[in-house]
């Protein structure tokens, strides 16, 4: 029977509006990026039609030869990138990749160190609204108060006292260079594997803008968009001696059938980010992160541990505007045509659902083509629609002004 001739006007009426809120706005969510026109293409491919179970040349299923080419070059490709002994890319986020590396190496109820989620952690670091949490027993570390950095001190002495199985490095709004070595040498001294969570610093990692925790780390887990600017989805890189209990977790653990046309996708990102103009990507992504955190602080926020070493930027509103809550500025800067997230702060008296911060980042407006130039503006328009939030006229003008300035980046003008 052939596939019906008539257009689904709904469905791709509202992807053209996306296409024009994302060619139109601000994307300053630092999970957030732009994904080239090639890896969109492997996407959409024909290998959505095709069942693979299995890996490379141990499959349940028959034609898979080229699949298993397309496979095999995603994982040489990465480790290639991240000098890794080896990698899964069938991961279909960075939460199963990290479901699959508890599956392989910990069981139910042992203890894990991981960051607080109120100190800039991820719900699979031990959230207790997460199988993380759930399933085992994890002892949360988090920032000191005098600099909010990771407090290493802190943590050595939770591994000291609680002597987990398992560090889980790595967050999801911490704006500082996580530091690998110290962490290797708290695992060495209570015996605990090291997992590093990448997720969010993978494209600085492989942009050199990053320290590299893959030769310190006994695993590092990612997804394959934010920095890395890849499609959505995860990846797990881990020591030869790891090899076959995390690809025994993720199938048949915890996956079915892997994602193979997202997993080209993810060989073609792997390509563009082993070039060398990704280098200078990586490092435009933390100076544009770095001048709008100067300018921000000049419009009155309160940047947490006081500016950024990475993508993105944690910002305290109290200073600000102490009746402010991230709830609100998330909502306001939308109607303005702004787009990032609230953000809890380290020590909030506020819940999660409302928040005293935002979190923005600088992946998607680098990929844009914009530069430190533009990111005073960027703020002055932040600080703009949040002072006149109760002022539809200010909305639209900053919403114009936001137009006006993305139609000289245009991500997808085509």
């Amino acid at each position: 029977m052939p596939w019906s001739s008539e257009r689904d006007t709904e469905v791709f009426g509202l992807l053209a509006r996306e296409v024009e809120r994302q060619n139109t706005g601000l994307q300053l969510i630092a999970s957030e990026n732009f994904a080239s026109p090639a890896v969109m293409e492997a996407t959409g491919s024909v290998l959505t039609n095709k069942y693979s179970e299995g890996y490379p040349g141990k499959r349940y299923y028959g034609g898979n030869g080229i699949v298993d080419d397309i496979e095999d070059i995603a994982r040489e490709r990465v480790k290639a990138l991240f000098g890794a002994d080896h990698a899964n890319v069938q991961p279909h986020s960075g939460a199963n990749a990290n479901m699959g590396v508890y599956l392989a190496l910990l069981e139910p109820g042992d203890t894990v160190l991981g960051m607080s989620l109120d100190h800039g952690g991820h719900l699979t670091h031990g959230s207790p609204v997460n199988f993380s949490g759930q399933l085992y027993n994890f002892v949360g570390y988090g920032l000191t108060t005098s600099d909010e950095r990771v407090d290493f001190e802190h943590m050595r002495e939770l591994a000291r006292t609680h002597r987990p199985k398992l560090i889980v490095a790595g967050a999801t709004a911490y704006p500082r260079v996580i530091d690998p070595a110290p962490i290797r040498e708290i695992a060495d001294e209570v015996g605990a594997l090291f997992l590093f969570d990448a997720a969010h610093v993978a494209g600085l990692i492989a942009g050199g803008a990053h320290p590299n925790p893959t030769p310190l780390a006994d695993i590092v887990t990612f997804t394959t968009h934010k920095t890395l600017r890849g499609p959505r989805g995860g990846c797990i890189l881990c020591t030869s001696e790891h090899a076959a209990a995390i690809d025994k977790a993720i199938f048949p653990g915890l996956q079915g059938g892997p994602l193979e046309h997202v997993i080209a996708a993810k060989a073609v990102g792997f390509g563009e980010a082993a070039q060398p103009e990704f280098r200078d990507y990586a490092a435009q992504i933390v100076a544009n992160a770095q001048a709008l955190a100067e300018a921000l602080a000049g419009e009155g926020f309160r940047l947490v541990s006081g500016g950024t070493d990475n993508h993105l930027l944690l910002v305290d509103l109290r200073t600000f505007d102490d009746e402010l809550t991230g709830k609100m500025a998330q909502a306001v800067l939308d109607d303005a045509g702004i787009t990032l997230n609230k953000n809890t702060v380290p020590d909030d008296p506020r819940s999660p659902f409302v928040t005293s911060g935002v979190r923005i980042g600088t992946p998607a407006v680098t990929t844009q083509g914009m530069t430190p130039a533009e990111m005073p503006v960027i703020a002055r328009y932040i600080a703009t629609a949040l002072r006149g939030r109760d002022d539809p006229a200010v909305i639209a003008d900053v919403r114009e002004q936001v137009a006006v300035l993305c139609a000289r980046f245009t991500p997808y003008p085509d």
